[in-house]
């Protein structure tokens, strides 16, 4: 981070750019919790860091426009994520054997089986069956929290 700071001509050293890099961890944190709005965050960025150059606000202000609607839904998952973590998750294609309808008797399913740690180190695992369709619906929404999670 800091060779990107110099190529785009700002000298700052590891001890400063992690002292702002908290700060703006910590700005965008709240904001996501309170859910404040672009305008309300711009007000909120002037009271607080007024001292700021103007086009370092703007900026800080700009990457809350773009981003505001992610943060905010990490915001409201961190209390879950804390709570448990996942171990490990494994997936295998077998064919279904017991069913709550005949229509699903005999016909292909994907069985999880996940690992989750709680807060105190405690490990459970849980499984579960699921249709192919199931499956590949919950596939494109993992593909879909990934993709929110790499533009962090």
């Amino acid at each position: 981070m800091c060779q990107r700071c110099r190529t785009a001509g700002v000298e700052i050293s590891p001890a400063d750019l992690s002292q702002v890099l908290r700060i703006l961890s910590w700005l965008f944190g709240t904001a996501a919790k309170n859910k404040l709005t672009s305008e309300e965050f711009s007000a909120d960025v002037g009271k607080r860091f007024g001292f700021l150059p103007q086009q370092s606000a703007q900026v800080i202000q700009q990457v809350w426009k773009e981003k505001r609607e992610s943060l905010m839904v990490l915001e409201d998952v961190k209390p879950m994520a804390a709570a448990r973590q996942l171990i490990d998750f494994q997936w295998k294609l077998g064919i279904a054997m017991s069913a709550d309808s005949c229509k699903s008797l005999k016909s292909p399913c994907v069985t999880v089986a996940l690992k989750v740690a709680d807060s105190l180190g405690n490990i459970t695992q849980k499984s579960f069956e699921m249709t192919i369709a199931q499956f590949q619906n919950f596939h494109s929404q993992f593909k879909e929290m990934a993709s929110v999670l790499e533009t962090f």
